[in-house]
Parts: structure tokens; C-alpha cells; sequence
């Protein structure tokens, strides 16, 4: 398995022959059991996250801990101070060994701060699931495209882009904004739950929920 960027000319000048040309090849770590996941029957009114565009197969049920931006307060000027509140958050857990989930707006990792938050990769290496919501005014373009790609397929870490407008998934914005709070600062808020959430991801089809813990 690999990740492949290429291009082509498929109309060369002067009766040339067609060209494809590699531009970057490597190799991807997939986990071998893909496959169909039953969700069985659950309701909406139980899921913190729930997705049609997501990458990562099986069950993940050992994190208690979630960094979510506040979509209420984020402000698109503020996203590199958006980008150091959630480094600082990453940096405390990693050190302590305890994976998360983390949900925000926008892309992680865009080279432009207005269509997200502009983190490198080890900003946010310690997380075990990714979310990436949409604005309220346009839609997310996925960071599969780029090179965190490479570092969550590799890490088999978990990645759901969510746009309502498009039905493309939904957070539970309302619900994580009503639980209580281990840390918070001026844009993000980190939970932490005595149960754990339990994250599904059908690898086969794209798809993916996340439960919220029992109370």
C-alpha cells in the first residue's frame, strides 16, 4: 500500500509521447482487518460525532480525554494563537501518556490561517482520533490531500470531516459545550470523562461514529 502524487500530459506538443510522472511515492502502514463494522442500533441523541468521510477501521475504546476548539469563540484572525492554545494542550497529554480526541473547525495543518488552524503535525501528534468540522459559511476540504495524510494513515490514528450543510456528519457542539471542564483557555476547552467515548470507524465504507461515555 502507498501514497502516490503524480502527474500526467496527455496532450504533448509535436506528436510527443504521453507523459506520467511520479512526484512523491510512499509507503502507507493499513491496518489488515478492514472491514464492514456493525454499528448496531444507536441513536443520535447518543453520539458526540457522527460522519460519512472517515478514515481508520475498528473500535477504539480507551479514551476518556477530548480537546475541542470552541466553535462559539474561534476567530479566524486569532487561529495561530488557536494553534499554540491546542500545542500546549497536546504537549501536557503526550507527556502524560493519555491519548484524546481532538474536534475543531476548519483544517488542521493549512498553510492558510483563515481556512483553519495552521499546526504542525507534532502539535497535535498525540491525538488518537481527529475531527474536522466545517464553517458555518463554507465547507472543510479535507487534509487528506496533504501531507497529514502520510501521519494519520501511517499512525492508524482516526480522521472524520464533518459538514452539515452537506450532510456530510455532525458534532454535538450544544452537548460538549454543556460538560464540565479540566482546562480551558481562551478558545479551546479540554474534557476529561470518567468513562470512556467509544469511537467506530468502518474503514470499508467510510464511515464513523463517536459515543458518548456513559454518566
Amino acid at each position: 500500500p502507498i501514497e502516490l502524487e503524480f502527474a500526467v500530459n496527455l496532450s504533448p506538443s509535436d506528436g510527443a509521447l504521453k507523459e506520467f510522472g511520479f512526484l512523491q511515492l510512499r509507503r502507507l502502514s493499513i491496518s489488515k482487518d478492514v472491514g464492514v463494522l456493525d454499528f448496531g442500533r444507536v441513536d443520535s441523541s447518543e453520539l458526540i460525532c457522527s460522519s460519512e468521510s472517515v478514515l481508520g477501521n475498528g473500535v477504539i475504546d480507551d479514551v476518556r480525554d477530548i480537546v475541542v476548539i470552541d466553535k462559539d469563540r474561534f476567530d479566524r484572525g486569532k487561529s495561530r494563537d488557536v494553534a499554540t492554545e491546542v500545542s500546549r494542550y497536546n504537549a501536557d497529554l503526550v507527556s502524560q501518556g493519555i491519548p484524546y480526541v481532538l474536534i475543531g473547525v476548519g483544517r488542521f495543518g493549512s498553510s492558510d490561517p483563515v481556512l483553519g488552524v495552521p499546526v504542525a503535525w507534532a502539535q497535535i501528534a498525540g491525538a488518537r482520533v481527529i475531527v474536522e468540522a466545517g464553517f458555518k459559511d463554507f465547507r472543510v476540504v479535507p487534509s487528506q490531500g496533504s501531507h497529514f495524510f502520510q501521519n494519520i494513515t501511517s499512525r492508524q490514528i482516526g480522521y472524520f470531516t464533518v459538514n452539515p450543510d452537506s450532510n456530510e456528519g455532525v458534532v454535538d457542539w450544544k452537548w460538549l459545550a454543556s460538560q464540565s471542564v479540566l482546562k480551558e483557555s481562551s478558545y479551546v476547552r479540554h474534557l476529561r470523562f470518567k468513562k470512556p467515548v467509544v469511537i467506530k470507524m468502518d474503514g470499508k465504507n467510510g464511515r464513523g461514529i463517536i459515543c458518548k461515555p456513559e454518566m
